[in-house]
This record gives C-alpha cells, sequence and structure tokens, in this order.
C-alpha cells in the first residue's frame, strides 16, 4: 500500500511544483531556470506528504493543501542547495545530478536558494487562498519559521559544523539532529494538521511524532552514508567521516546505530497505530527507517 500512496503523493506533488514554480523564460530566466533544476530534480518529497498526511489525519482534504505542502519542499530545496556550496558541505552531486553550485555557479546557486526561501514562504502565505485560511496561513508561516530558524534548521547546521573533528558527544549529536532534521519534519506534519483546524492536542500530537520520526530519519541517513553507494543515495556517500561530522556510527559505532533505529521505528509504529488508523503513518515510519536512499 505504501509504495502505491508514495507514488500517487509524489506524482501530485510533482506536478503542482512544475505549474507553481516560475517559468523558466521568465525574467530572470537564468535564476528560475537554477530554481527549476533544483526543485524538479526529483526526490522523496517527505515533507510534503508529511504535510498532506497531517491534514488527512485530522479530517482534512488532502488536495486542499497541496499547493501550501508544495510550499515546504521548496524550503527543503533550499536548504539542500546552500548545503552542498563549498563552503558548507563542498558535495558534487545531489539526487543523482551534478549540484546546482557545479552547474550554475556558486553565486547563483546562493541566490536561487534564497529564492526558493522566500518563494516557499510566499506560497505558505497565499494557499489555501480566501479569508477563511488567512489565520491558519500564519500560524502555519510562524511555526515553519521557528523550526528552520536559528533554533531549528540553521542553528543545527552551525552547531553541525562546529561540532566536526569535535568529540563524540551523544547529548549534542540529539541536539544537532533534533534542530537540523526533525523540528522542521515535526512542523510539516503538524502544520497540515494546523490547517484543518485541529485540535491543539492533535497538533501537539503530531508534532512530538513528528520530532521522534525526524529523529530517526536523521540516523537512518547516518547509517546510509556509511552503508550506501552514489548509486542509491543520489549523492557521495562517505562525507560525513570524511569530515568528521557527528554521526550516530561515530558516537555509538554502527550495529548500535543500527539498534537505536530500531527501537525508534518500533516506538513509532506504536504511536502511529494510535494517531492514524489507516495505517499509512505507521508505513511511512517503515519507509523511513528501511529506506536505501
Amino acid at each position: 500500500m505504501i509504495e502505491l500512496f508514495l507514488q500517487q503523493e509524489r506524482e501530485a506533488i510533482d506536478r503542482a511544483l512544475e505549474e507553481l514554480l516560475p517559468a523558466e523564460e521568465a525574467w530572470p530566466s537564468e535564476l528560475h531556470r537554477a530554481m527549476r533544476y533544483a526543485v524538479l530534480a526529483g526526490g522523496k518529497r517527505l515533507r510534503p506528504i508529511l504535510f498532506r498526511l497531517g491534514h488527512r489525519i485530522a479530517g482534512g482534504d488532502p488536495n486542499a493543501v497541496l499547493a501550501a505542502a508544495c510550499g515546504v519542499e521548496l524550503i527543503h530545496t533550499y536548504s539542500l542547495v546552500h548545503d552542498d556550496l563549498p563552503a558548507m558541505d563542498n558535495d558534487t552531486l545531489r539526487r543523482g545530478k551534478p549540484t546546482l553550485h557545479v552547474v550554475f555557479g556558486e553565486a547563483l546557486a546562493i541566490l536561487a536558494g534564497d529564492a526558493l526561501l522566500t518563494e516557499g514562504f510566499r506560497w505558505l502565505a497565499s494557499y489555501p487562498p480566501g479569508d477563511r485560511w488567512a489565520p491558519l496561513r500564519a500560524e502555519v508561516c510562524r511555526r515553519v519559521a521557528e523550526a528552520v530558524g536559528s533554533q531549528g534548521m540553521a542553528g543545527g547546521q552551525v552547531e553541525d559544523l562546529a561540532a566536526s573533528g569535535a568529540p563524540a558527544e551523544a547529548q549534542r549529536l540529539r541536539r544537532i539532529h533534533e534542530a537540523k532534521t526533525a523540528r522542521f519534519i515535526a512542523a510539516c506534519l503538524a502544520c497540515g494538521a494546523v490547517l484543518a483546524s485541529a485540535p491543539p492536542e492533535l497538533v501537539s500530537a503530531l508534532e512530538r511524532f513528528g520530532l521522534q520520526l525526524g529523529v530517526a530519519f536523521q540516523v537512518a541517513d547516518d547509517i546510509l552514508d556509511v552503508t550506501g553507494t552514489p548509486e542509491e543515495l543520489g549523492k557521495s556517500p562517505g562525507k560525513d567521516d570524511a569530515q568528521a561530522k557527528l554521526t550516530y556510527p561515530r558516537v555509538f559505532g554502527l550495529e548500535k546505530s543500527r539498534q537505536v533505529l530500531a527501537e525508534l521505528s518500533h516506538t513509532l509504529q506504536q504511536e502511529a497505530s494510535r494517531l492514524d488508523p489507516s495505517g499509512l503513518l505507521g508505513e511511512l515510519v517503515a519507509f523511513v527507517c528501511q529506506r536505501r536512499s
């Protein structure tokens, strides 16, 4: 069931992204070509899928929040573009293709990332359209901004860079992963529910669940950087070890990291069955924890 669900979700999201992104020929065309190259290169689309699933779990129609969900994908893509820059991870492969700065140059990659971030927030502030959605859109923008700002993704990235080569500390590792990855994933799931006018207790439960799911996602990512191939990952493996980054395998070793992931998966599966009787959320947990890319 999950394979068909993910395929249908990705197809819907990709069609919407294709339509909503500025056309290549629109001024400034070079910038728009770079933005479309980064976004339309593919990917798991996990964050917009979680956004739509959160809306569905709260009783809403996921098609009503498709454009808003695409906004979080733009924000995610901006983070990847900037992560790949020479000043950051200096990666040359992303989603199986040359990274944006390799194709378009470093300056345009920076500007394309900036444009994707701001365009993503424009979509979140605009969709769904209509006055009745306005307070909910404002709340979504606030939550996403907190998740990707100085105490979220940006702050996590700062500490991730600072921790390279530093002594292995489990508490610091958890803080980095929660800020850099998990808070945005949690916000996506919760914000979908916000747009369905879900009760605060459901929004909070989905946010807590999303935070744990985000940590599991990052633990799996750390493991794959050790065990994956470029063909599987669509990016260069072994970068974490080469840069002496603080990761689960570095702190706990590979086998213990796998055990941690299995325990997280078990806990999440139990909670998913309570939050979503349809079973989709539980199957998504399995996808995140067992993925090969």
